[in-house]
């Protein structure tokens, strides 16, 4: 199947399927987040704007990428949330690459966000779905980044059915430059768990799908059997 692969700058029109990639770490952390109960993720333009949609709804909370910051509860580390207590809440998120590549496909009829926690069920629920070509957005590196190529292109070969080995898409992943910056310290808001745990093979049972609810974009998990 004649699947596209951009960075973001690449992006012309409103795709009919887009898959929104980003390994390390923004879409890992938000499987993470529903993992442990959040209810639904809001994804913001701008770091203001989550502390404003934050500030006017009661119970909701901030998340962001580098260090912590007056305002934000959590920053963009999957070994950092792991173990917070969110059941239950809205979180809203803004990192530099991931919530970017969704907000600029926000349009289009079906939007996915997806890393390698939750391949194999986004995978299948395209196959589900019958979805012709599909438009996978590499968020790092304007386009570039191979974690996020490697999972856009796992689950493009998921799609067709039968076994796809992971192992090698895996270890383009952990080589690639943003693990490097991780496990080398340089990046802010990090665990040092962050690489391992964004290179878990499906270890969420969900897809997480992104849509418009009024002026906003919000992602939910949707269970894939």
């Amino acid at each position: 199947m004649d699947h596209h692969f951009v960075g973001i700058p690449e992006l012309t029109g409103v795709p009919r399927v887009a898959v929104v990639i980003d390994v390390m770490r923004a879409f890992t952390v938000a499987a993470w987040a529903f993992s442990r109960g959040v209810e639904s993720i809001v994804l913001a333009a701008t770091e203001s704007e989550a502390l404003g949609l934050k500030e006017s709804h009661s119970g909701w909370l901030a998340l962001k990428d580098g260090p912590p910051a007056a305002g934000f509860d959590a920053v963009n580390s999957p070994g950092l949330l792991r173990s917070r207590d969110v059941a239950g809440r809205t979180l809203v998120q803004k990192t530099t690459a991931g919530t970017v590549g969704a907000l600029a496909v926000a349009d289009a009829p079906l939007v996915l966000c997806a890393s390698f926690v939750v391949a194999g069920p986004t995978a299948r629920f395209l196959r589900a779905r019958e979805s012709g070509p599909v438009t996978f957005v590499v968020t790092g590196e304007g386009g570039r980044a191979d974690e996020d190529l490697a999972c856009a292109e796992y689950i493009g070969r998921s799609m067709a059915g039968g076994d796809v080995e992971a192992a090698p898409y895996l270890h383009r992943a952990r080589n690639s430059r943003a693990a490097a910056d991780l496990a080398g310290g340089l990046r802010s808001g990090y665990h040092p768990d962050d690489v391992d745990l964004c290179l878990e093979i499906d270890r969420f049972p969900f897809t997480m799908v992104a849509r418009q609810e009024e002026s906003l974009t919000v992602l939910r998990p949707v269970a894939v059997p």
